[in-house]
């Protein structure tokens, strides 16, 4: 679980080359042209063959790699068989299907795939010795999920592809490059956890953070559908007004950090039982990793309201660079400084102290751009 854990954790930052930020700027982009056919399509157009680009000399730099250097050389099947979770989110132009708000396909479609291979995983891993196939089916998921969404795409929205311009190409890296580099600095304190503890521990270590983890990601995931939804409605409303649009994110606040806040004292409460259903006895390393690790939903929603829903919506991008990029020289200094001596429980303490620092500075900048977000008394 930990060697799976470890190669994920790998492959994210080839993931994060492929987004190219563009799941913030395209969609933003399609959000505001959403009623121009022809702009939507070329907008469509010259997104997919920058991230296939990416895509391809992503695989290069990874062959690379698992043939020359002897960390990944030894598994380099399970690599390989990773990565297609990257072309998977290559073709499942999600950043579109936010930017029309035509939501209800992405539901479908995930929950269908995630169903499906899901129960794959139960047909076929058998035992320990079948972890390359866990990656495999994994990633298959991805990859079915990213065809079905380009048949939608085609088939039903009726999205062309026009072969995109030099100009045009230029102008959408330009426009999501802020966005990369910010999506690359929040890498180094989200994927690189994982990626540490694999260079200087165990698996078995890795595992076992990498299982808490997963359960508080999991949660994360579940409330991103609603961050998701309302990133385009904001982006939409700012052009319209100010006031309602902070006024709207007030709402957006006390509901989302309510919801959040509720999660999180529930796992602060009961790791043992949660850790005791949903892994098994054997991850009982992991109960104090998850009790630590236990308000980071509700901290990472008021920070995804204050950072990208508001910052990016208000065109802060440069300012949200650099406070995720000093978050994650702050993850990166304390997991090297406390990996050696604590191992998973350090880097559990480095996590929670970053994303708390990246809410604490997000709202402080709002704050002092007259941006009031935490004043209820207009909600």
């Amino acid at each position: 679980f930990g060697l799976v854990a470890f190669a994920q954790a790998f492959i994210q930052y080839f993931a994060v080359l492929t987004d190219f930020g563009f799941n913030y700027t395209a969609t933003k982009d399609i959000s505001v042209n959403r009623e121009n056919k022809q702009k939507v399509n070329s907008i469509f157009s010259t997104v997919m063959t920058i991230k296939i680009f990416f895509t391809v000399v992503s695989f290069a730099i990874l062959l690379f790699f698992v043939y020359y250097i002897a960390k990944f050389k030894e598994e380099r099947l399970i690599y390989i068989f990773t990565f297609i979770m990257v072309v998977g989110n290559t073709l499942f132009p999600i950043w579109l299907f936010q930017g029309l708000e035509r939501m209800k396909y992405i539901a479908i479609i995930n929950i269908v795939s995630k169903v499906f291979f899901a129960s794959l995983l139960f047909v076929f891993i058998r035992d320990a010795t079948d972890y390359n196939y866990v990656a495999l089916i994994n990633s298959l998921g991805f990859l079915f999920t990213g065809i079905v969404a380009l048949i939608v795409v085609f088939g039903i929205l009726k999205i062309k592809y026009i072969f995109p311009r030099k100009a045009e190409i230029k102008a959408q890296v330009k426009k999501g490059r802020h966005m990369f580099y910010s999506t690359v600095a929040i890498s180094l304190y989200t994927t690189s956890n994982p990626f540490i503890l694999g260079i200087f521990t165990s698996d078995t270590i890795v595992g076992y953070y990498s299982a808490a983890e997963k359960i508080i990601r999991t949660v994360h995931y579940m409330l991103s559908p609603i961050s998701n939804s309302i990133y385009p409605y904001i982006g939409k409303l700012v052009s319209i007004s100010r006031k309602a649009t902070i006024n709207f994110i007030k709402k957006v606040t006390v509901w989302f950090g309510g919801l959040s806040f509720l999660i999180s004292l529930f796992i602060f409460i009961f790791p043992n039982l949660i850790v005791s259903i949903l892994l098994g006895n054997q991850y009982t390393e992991s109960i104090i990793l998850l009790k630590i690790m236990a308000f980071l939903p509700f901290i990472i929603a008021l920070s995804n309201i204050f950072g990208i829903q508001t910052m990016l919506n208000f065109d802060y991008e440069k300012e949200f660079f650099y406070i995720v990029l000093i978050a994650g020289i702050i993850n990166i200094s304390l997991a090297l400084l406390l990996v050696g001596s604590m191992q998973h429980i350090g880097i559990s303490i480095s996590v929670l102290i970053t994303e708390i620092f990246v809410t604490i500075a997000t709202y402080i900048f709002l704050h002092k751009k007259g941006i009031k977000i935490m004043e209820l008394k207009n909600v």
